[in-house]
């Protein structure tokens, strides 16, 4: 009995044995399903579609009117008033300020004081030049007397006429005194008050006249070039989504600003009761790309060994592969590629820290992508 007790030990033993191998052969295998099945990434791509051959520039600027004048005093003196604030319309012959006219005032009297003294020298001449001509007529004086009694009649003449001009030039200057609006507009700026001594010429009211608007945007040099006057361009507005307005170029700055290293481009709008000086407004561009080019989003862009790269999707193998770009420019959209990729390429648009060299992928959909709608793929 005992031997074959011990007969039957080596029987059992090898099942279990059997059993054990079976169990963890079994986990192995389920182990590399899921290994295997972990491997296989789900990715969102984006097929490319076409090369662009045009790029939009943005550039932001202010409505501005197309005439704006700075108006200040024909003469100097101190403010005594300023009958105008910001934002208040006039129309021509509407005072806007008004400086002390006591000194212009007086000067008035003075040229009047100094007329009637030459109407009085006019008329002591001419009874001088009278009697003269009839001393000459009877032989009683010289010629030599006619003359000189005729002369000192011009001369006085020509004194009352240059105090009558004295006269009018002095009434001028005491109307000078009040600042008045020529055109009608609206005022934009005040820069001197009540109390301040102004100097001749010195602004002290803007006044933007009422008539086109225009957007006033500074370009960089590299781009000044694609501006030129009678180019169409869109205008939208920060205020107002839904305003799209088409503009033209008016006026290209002939130099650039000495510190920005702009150069100043004006943009004439239609005619729109939406459109209000000091809005900001955005002005698009579309120009020529000499260098084709096509977008991706920002997304889809990687970097391995310090160059830039994108992950691309063997259709066939349905693996990744790294290649590299040549990035143009950043924009808002996302990125233009200028040199590594082609028509129908399936780029990865997201999770490309995940990425390895023929990692295989499932693609649930494919989206294509151009020069304008790579932004949009999330």
């Amino acid at each position: 009995m005992v031997s074959l007790k011990t007969r039957n030990l080596p029987s059992v033993f090898s099942f279990a044995f059997v059993g054990i191998v079976s169990l963890g052969l079994a986990g192995c295998s389920e182990e590399e399903k899921a290994e295997t099945k972990k491997i296989v990434r789900p990715v969102k791509v984006v097929e490319i579609a076409m090369a662009g051959q045009t790029r939009a520039l943005d550039y932001s600027g202010a409505v501005k009117a197309r005439i704006e004048m700075n108006l200040g005093f024909r003469v100097a003196g101190k403010i005594t008033e300023r009958l105008v604030n910001i934002g208040d319309r006039v129309k021509p012959g509407d005072v806007l300020a008004r400086i002390d006219s006591t000194d212009y005032q007086l000067a008035v009297k003075t040229a009047e004081a100094n007329l009637a003294a030459a109407e009085k020298g006019v008329q002591t001449a001419d009874l001088a030049n009278k009697r003269a001509g009839q001393l000459f007529d009877k032989n009683a004086t010289p010629k030599s007397q006619l003359e000189q009694a005729s002369l000192s009649y011009d001369q006085a003449v020509s004194t009352r006429d240059a105090a009558i001009s004295s006269l009018d030039q002095a009434k001028n200057q005491v109307s000078y005194t009040d600042l008045k609006a020529d055109q009608n507009g609206i005022v934009t700026a005040v820069s001197a008050d009540t109390g301040q001594v102004v100097a001749s010429g010195t602004p002290v009211v803007a006044v933007a006249i009422d008539g086109e608007k225009e957007v006033q945007i500074a370009v960089s040099e590299n781009d000044i070039a694609e501006f030129k006057p009678g180019k169409t361009v869109k205008a939208t507005f920060w205020s107002d989504d839904k305003l799209v307005l088409d503009g033209k170029v008016r006026e290209v700055s002939g130099s650039a600003d000495q510190q920005s290293r702009t150069f100043s481009v004006r943009i004439s709008l239609p005619n729109d009761q939406r459109v209000l000086l000091g809005m900001t407004a955005t002005i698009e561009a579309d120009v020529t790309n000499s260098d084709p080019y096509v977008a991706v989003p920002l997304s889809a862009l990687a970097e391995k060994d310090g160059k830039k790269i994108v992950w691309v999707v063997d259709r066939g193998a349905a693996t990744v592969h790294a290649r590299q770009i040549r990035v143009g420019d950043f924009t808002g959209d996302g990125v233009n590629v200028t040199d590594g990729l082609k028509s129908g390429d399936l780029v990865v648009a997201a999770g490309t820290q995940f990425m390895t060299e023929n990692l295989k992928v499932s693609v649930p959909g494919e989206q294509s992508a151009s020069a304008e709608p790579a932004g949009t793929v999330q």
